[in-house]
């Protein structure tokens, strides 16, 4: 991590640290594949509603009382060794954070998250199963694969590469639920190899009545000795009594003779317990889910589709989502389809197209587009918080036709039979999961076409309804700022010139020398390398933020437009010296107004960059940015240059 993104994180981690109540109210810090996951001693402590105004934050929510905040993949892991070094808390176990957590939660609660937590870690596994099994179907069915050699050979291979992982899948539930529970993972993987030992006969083969199978008699009970090849029902009761039984007798067992005899008494004891008790219990609990599932497509048909791919999202929401990777692993080693991949599918593009729709309506608005656009190429990967919690569950009516589309996605895939042949990967990766029978790859293609096509077109139709004109988060903020007795922002948006507001260069705003203003996360403008300490008004306006520290000052313009002009990188630290306001907070200033003088020389003495960016925070609707000749940015669809005022 270069230094550039450490002081942004770092200053990502003071601000959570802060809103969240203090260190002090902090009990432990975890992050998943798109989620920083903070358990708190106590939640009203914390400002949320602040927490969703954080660098790079896209949505906040709290879910069985974790506090999570959506950062996106890649950039939470980032975050979270940050956030976890300043606090103090990266050796912190999963199994620590979740004790925690899970005291605040009911017993459903706590059974369901600890069955996602259980898939979250194992899911690298199952999506490379899932895309190399796709991949062989594709493959397979090529003439020119089959004729020759080489593409023959190499595909066979990936048959087995695939097919292992599958056919392993139970050792690595057992493995993971170990882990989740507390235990030492070693015992789950040995149970897991228990469970598909080549002494016992194969699951799949003592079905269909091609293989004898050998019984014993313990205490009068009779036991099978059959493997449990796709048993992943069975591998998660057992990877949690492993766990049981592991800390049992680690406290029991005396220090002397533990190292020998615990792991021992775990295994035979588990072993037992499997072979007698678990194993028939787990595999009536598989039977009876696949069951169920087969029961709803055959009796609720059309129906049943469209209600599970309608609101499967809504079950995004509570973070809850990753159970649906056992039902699917049982649903597959019981029938060889999935139905709901694709359904999960279409629910996801839905939510993509309700994204599109948003943004058309507020096509003007950079902040929207900014928002939207990296939201829905997430989507198209599979992932949907940022488009959740960053735009369709924030403005609430995307997310109800996004569930709408969803729906009409699922229908769909119940006229067609889509199905998959693996889980893990939806969306464009996920198509090579199709199952090619019946036309598989057209019609997952179609059901995704139908599905991203309502929730675009839903979300359309409802803002009509419920916004009376496009509403933003700007009009929301200039709304809640008192217009001065002289200056009152336009109703439209009216023209404007912006003069130079510092004497000296002019350079692009990425050439600041600090990620959070060059990466244009606060908002697009440009930059003054200055020669003398005073900053002026650009334009008419009032003064609605002079910073504690006088390093910074915001302003509304009479065109509605926010800006913000920030003296130097990192001045903050100099708390205030150096500075000298001549304004203060609710003053109308004119163009050309000296704002504040500030001592160049000592601040540069003091080690600090001296570039001033000016930030189009909240830009009125309608109004854009314009790249000039000279290569500084401007607001305004004509607009002259910027000028020393």
């Amino acid at each position: 991590m270069d230094a550039n993104k450490r002081q942004r994180y770092e200053k990502i981690a003071e601000e959570l640290t802060r809103l969240a109540g203090g260190r002090e109210n902090l009990q432990g810090i975890a992050h998943c594949a798109t989620r920083l996951r903070l358990v708190l001693a106590d939640n009203d402590k914390a400002d949320l509603k602040a927490m969703e105004d954080v660098d790079l934050a896209k949505g906040v929510f709290v879910a069985g009382d974790q506090v999570q905040i959506i950062f996106g993949a890649g950039l939470v892991n980032d975050v979270y060794e940050v956030i976890a070094d300043y606090n103090n808390m990266k050796n912190m176990s999963l199994s620590d954070l979740k004790t925690v957590a899970n005291q605040k939660m009911n017993p459903l609660q706590r059974l369901i998250k600890a069955l996602s937590d259980v898939f979250v870690d194992i899911m690298p596994g199952i999506l490379a199963a899932a895309l190399l099994t796709g991949l062989s179907g594709v493959l397979g069915n090529l003439e020119f694969v089959q004729n020759n050699a080489t593409l023959y050979g190499i595909n066979t291979l990936i048959n087995i590469a695939s097919g292992a992982i599958f056919g392993f899948l139970p050792l690595a539930v057992a493995y993971s639920a170990c882990k989740r529970f507390g235990g030492r993972p070693i015992l789950g993987i040995v149970m897991g190899c228990i469970m598909l030992s080549g002494s016992l006969a194969d699951a799949y083969a003592a079905a269909q009545g091609t293989v004898e199978v050998t019984t014993l008699h313990i205490f009068g009970l009779p036991v099978e000795l059959v493997g449990f090849q796709g048993g992943i029902i069975v591998a998660l009761i057992m990877g949690w009594v492993t766990a049981r039984l592991d800390k049992f007798f680690e406290k029991k067992v005396p220090e002397v003779v533990r190292l020998l005899v615990s792991p021992l008494l775990t295994t035979l004891v588990g072993s037992l317990l499997l072979f007698t008790i678990i194993g028939p219990v787990g595999r009536g609990l598989s039977s009876g889910l696949t069951a169920g599932l087969v029961w709803m497509t055959q009796n609720l048909g059309v129906f049943g589709y469209a209600v599970f791919s309608g609101c499967q999202q809504l079950v995004v929401i509570t973070g809850l989502h990753h159970i649906f990777g056992a039902i699917e692993a049982q649903l597959l080693a019981d029938t060889g389809r999935n139905f709901l991949n694709p359904l999960m599918s279409v629910a996801i593009i839905a939510q993509g197209g309700a994204v599109l729709g948003y943004l058309l309506r507020h096509k003007d608005n950079v902040k929207i587009r900014e928002m939207c656009i990296p939201s829905f190429i997430s989507v198209l990967f599979g992932i949907t918080e940022p488009a959740i919690f960053g735009v369709n569950l924030r403005y609430r009516y995307p997310l109800i036709g996004g569930c709408i589309g969803g729906a009409m996605g699922g229908v769909v895939v119940y006229l067609t039979n889509l199905a998959a042949v693996g889980f893990g990967t939806t969306v464009l990766p996920g198509i090579a999961l199709a199952d090619p029978a019946n036309n598989g790859y057209v019609s997952y293609v179609i059901a995704h076409v139908v599905a991203i096509a309502g929730g675009f077109v839903l979300t359309l139709v409802l803002s009509g309804f419920m916004e009376k004109a496009p509403q933003t988060e700007s009009s929301q903020h200039q709304s809640s700022t008192p217009p001065a007795p002289t200056l009152t922002p336009a109703e439209t948006p009216q023209p404007e010139e912006f003069f130079g507001y510092a004497q000296g260069i002019i350079i692009p705003l990425e050439e600041v020398k600090d990620e959070t203003f060059a990466s244009k996360v606060l908002g697009d403008g440009v930059a003054v390398q200055p020669s003398v300490g005073q900053i002026f008004a650009p334009a008419d306006a009032v003064v609605t933020n002079l910073a504690d520290t006088k390093h910074a000052i915001g302003l509304m313009t009479a065109g509605g437009n926010e800006i913000l002009i920030h003296i130097g990188v990192d001045t903050v630290k100099l708390e205030g010296r150096h500075f000298k306001p001549h304004v203060k907070n609710g003053d109308t200033v004119k163009k050309g107004q000296l704002l504040i003088e500030f001592d160049l020389e000592q601040i540069k003495k003091a080690g600090y960059a001296t570039d001033i960016p000016m930030l189009f925070t909240d830009p009125a609707d309608d109004l854009i940015l314009e790249q000039l000749t000279s290569g500084s940015m401007t607001l305004q669809a004509k607009i002259a240059e910027m000028k020393k005022a």
